[in-house]
């Protein structure tokens, strides 16, 4: 049997402003109309013997997972819910122990869930031969077979063939593991042919990859083995203990054990692959027209070669330039040299530097009930969209600091304010007094959309006390809410 193991819990901002640290990569729809998440788990359809797969992500990616694995008809064995990132290898062992809970000792396929693979089925072919190398007590990782020396991967050497029968195919013990190269070594490598990109991704017996992290990393099984003990059910999830997770080591599957078993075979993979790691990446990707762009969206161009040119709310004009990547969203624009794009990071790394907003949300933000979008802000008022799913509700709650004035645009809204309740139907409005508990519920089979009016001396999202939610989120009053007007004039004029 084999089980899944999907590491969907990065927060990559490599493809900022699109990928941030609420909405990364691995839940946007980069190559197709499905997130890579979503092309992560549907590209093991078919594969025989395939068990309901192991997720696991970060706490505040939980409700996203969850709606994205019910869009694909996709039932997990558990959403396992990470308080803070430890790397793969506490990962991976959390996850063998979870597997092992059945009473069987499966094959994991540990995938993360930002790759973009071309061709599927020589895929599924290689996935199917590391499968049955693990079932020989191998500890097994996919090499991808290089196309160019590139400095940005560590490379996996491979040594003496297996050859145990035809079915292995080119399938090789480890020979070792080496570091991102500089271009003259990555070029050695290249020409040697004996060196694979390091995916990533691997396969081996849920009890075996236990029994060496037991041998080479013993505090890490501790921490996952504690973690998991102390942990909870939370509606659809499994949430880790924090204090034993927070207390677990970091350190990669790669560092704590494959570097270092006496086991470990490679699988060679040649299927086009691509981590999506830069929008350099994203651009080789993708389909290029007779100039070599790609372009998304409402984009025009006039005499322009090799770029990739995104537009997610307005008109993007380009003319006489090349090489170029320009990324337009509400919020943010970026424009850099396709040969520079790995520096988005240092722009990502100065926005958090200066607290703002853009490094880590979108202006459309994604809630379990639907999602808000900010369409403007100015001193003391926010305006606000709101889109409520058929059946969802959202918390009983109150603000300190902010009124709100309600507005149905579409659908029908069922209001809790203070002990009434009633109907909202389209073209219709209700204020919302600050300090008035109030509810807003969508009972209809249709999305419901509201504008809200926020005024108050406080807009941040932090100023919410809940008193009962169905999706068991705790008050998110804290920081400048919680200080209520305690602040100084002088951070006032910086933050409102």
């Amino acid at each position: 049997m084999i089980t899944p193991v999907i590491l969907a819990g990065g927060s990559g901002t490599r493809l900022w402003p699109l990928s941030r640290d609420e909405y990364p990569k691995q839940l946007l729809p980069l190559t197709n109309n499905l997130s890579m998440l979503q092309n992560t788990l549907l590209r093991m359809v078919g594969m025989e013997g395939v068990r309901p797969p192991l997720v696991i992500t970060n706490e505040k990616y939980r409700f996203l997972v969850a709606e994205q694995l019910r869009e694909i008809q996709v039932s997990p064995a558990s959403i396992i819910l990470e308080p803070v990132g430890r790397n793969t290898a506490p990962a991976v062992a959390v996850a063998a122990f979870k597997a092992l809970e059945g009473g069987t000792d499966p094959i994991l396929l540990v995938l993360p869930a930002d790759h973009h693979i071309e061709q599927v089925q020589p895929f599924q072919a290689a996935l199917k031969c590391g499968v049955e190398l693990a079932a020989r007590d191998y500890l097994v990782t996919f090499g991808v077979v290089p196309s160019a020396p590139e400095t940005g991967y560590g490379y996996i050497e491979k040594g003496a063939g297996i050859g145990l029968d035809p079915s292995m195919g080119a399938a090789a013990l480890i020979n070792r593991f080496v570091e991102k190269p500089d271009l003259a070594k990555a070029e050695e490598y290249l020409q040697s042919g004996r060196f694979y990109w390091n995916s990533g991704m691997f396969a081996f017996r849920a009890s075996q990859i236990l029994e060496e992290l037991e041998r080479l990393a013993p505090a890490i099984v501790k921490s996952a083995r504690d973690a998991l003990t102390r942990g909870s059910t939370d509606l659809d999830f499994f949430r880790l203990d924090p204090a034993s997770f927070d207390a677990c080591p970091s350190d990669s599957i790669d560092y704590a054990v494959m570097e270092k078993t006496k086991h470990g075979a490679v699988v060679p993979l040649d299927v086009g692959w691509s981590d999506l790691g830069s929008w350099e990446a994203l651009w080789k990707s993708s389909t290029l027209d007779r100039k070599a762009n790609a372009h998304f969206g409402d984009v025009l161009t006039e005499d322009v070669k090799g770029c990739y040119i995104f537009s997610a709310s307005r008109l993007v004009a380009a003319i006489g330039v090349e090489n170029l990547v320009i990324v337009e969203t509400p919020d943010c624009v970026l424009v850099v040299p396709r040969d520079r794009s790995q520096d988005v990071k240092k722009v990502v790394s100065r926005l958090l530097d200066q607290n703002r907003e853009e490094a880590r949300n979108h202006r459309k933000n994604y809630r379990p009930w639907g999602s808000f979008e900010s369409l403007n802000m100015g001193p003391r008022f926010q305006v606000k969209r709101l889109t409520v799913k058929p059946g969802a509700k959202l918390s009983l709650q109150k603000h300190h600091h902010r009124a709100e004035h309600w507005v149905v645009v579409h659908g029908t809204a069922l209001v809790t304010r203070g002990q009434e309740q009633f109907l909202l139907r389209e073209d219709e409005s209700t204020y919302i007094p600050l300090g008035m508990e109030h509810r807003l519920e969508n009972p209809g089979k249709i999305t419901l959309e509201i504008i809200e009016v926020q005024s108050g001396s406080y807009l941040g999202e932090d100023d919410i006390v809940r008193s009962e939610d169905i999706y068991n989120r705790g008050s998110e009053t804290g920081g400048r809410a919680a200080r209520q007007g305690t602040e100084s004039a002088a951070e006032r004029k910086i933050t409102r």
